[in-house]
C-alpha cells in the first residue's frame, strides 16, 4: 500500500470517526448488513481485522461476539492509536501496525474483515490478497469486506461520484473536510463488483456474492468450504 495513502489517513485520523457516518451516505446498512454476514461457528472466535483503522468495523463484532480474540493490523499507527482508545485496556484485543499484503501471519482466523481499505490496492495486490486471505482462515470461515466499488462503465462511475458529493455536501460535514475526503478518493483504485466475485472464486471461495450494494459502497460476503450442489 502506497505512502501516500499513509499520509492521508494519518492526517485525517484524529476525526476519523467521527466524519464516518458523514462520509457514508448509506452507513447503517453498509456496516449492519457486513456485521450480519460475520458469523462464526463458535463463541470465542478468532478474528483479524485487515486496515483496522480506528477499529470501527471491529467494535460492531465485538459487540457480536463479546468473546473474540480480534487483530487488528492496519499501516498507520496514528489510525490504531484510535483503536487503542476505542477498546482501551481489552486483553482480547492486539494491534499490529503493519502492510496487511506482506505482513508474516503465524495463525489462523474464523473470520477476516475489512472496510474502506482492500481498493486501496492495485488490481494485482488485490487478487494475491485475497489468495492468502482464502490460506489464513480456517475450513468453514468467512471473509468479509465493506468496501468500495467500481461503476461497470465510466458514467456509472461518474454517476456514484456526483451522488456522493451531493450527499456529503448536504451533511453538515465542514467544507475542509469534504474537501479533504475528495482528495482522498483520487488515489482509490475502485474494482468492479464482478472483478472483485471473479477474483474470490479465483482465491479458492466455494460461496461468494455481492450482499449489499449502494452507489459505489458494495459488501462482499464469502465462505471458505466445499461446494455444495
Amino acid at each position: 500500500m502506497s505512502d501516500i495513502v499513509k499520509q492521508h489517513f494519518d492526517a485525517v485520523a484524529p476525526q476519523y470517526d467521527r466524519q464516518r457516518r458523514q462520509l457514508i451516505p448509506c452507513f447503517d446498512d453498509f456496516y449492519g448488513i457486513a456485521t450480519d454476514m460475520v458469523n462464526c461457528d463458535n463463541e470465542a472466535p478468532r478474528i483479524l481485522d485487515l486496515g483496522a483503522g480506528t477499529g470501527l468495523f471491529a467494535s460492531f463484532i465485538r459487540s457480536k461476539y463479546p468473546k473474540a480474540s480480534l487483530t487488528l493490523i492496519d499501516l498507520s499507527e496514528e489510525m490504531l492509536k484510535g483503536a487503542r482508545l476505542r477498546f482501551g485496556d481489552d486483553p482480547s484485543v492486539s494491534y499490529i501496525a503493519a502492510d496487511y499484503t506482506t505482513y508474516p501471519y503465524t495463525g489462523k482466523y474464523d473470520a477476516i474483515i475489512s472496510s474502506l481499505s482492500i481498493h486501496h490496492l492495485t488490481h494485482p495486490a488485490k487478487r494475491a490478497l485475497l489468495r492468502s486471505i482464502h490460506g489464513l482462515l480456517v475450513d468453514g470461515g468467512c471473509f468479509v469486506n465493506a468496501d468500495q466499488a467500481a461503476g461497470t462503465t465510466p458514467y456509472w462511475d461518474n454517476y456514484y461520484m456526483t451522488q456522493w458529493q451531493t450527499a456529503i455536501k448536504q451533511s453538515g460535514l465542514a467544507n475542509d473536510a469534504i474537501e479533504a475526503s475528495i482528495a482522498r478518493r483520487k488515489v482509490d483504485i475502485n474494482a468492479t463488483v464482478q472483478d472483485q466475485l471473479d477474483w474470490l472464486r479465483e482465491a479458492g471461495f466455494a460461496h461468494s456474492d455481492c450482499v449489499y450494494k449502494h452507489h459505489g459502497f458494495a459488501v462482499f460476503a464469502a465462505l471458505k468450504g466445499p461446494c455444495f450442489s
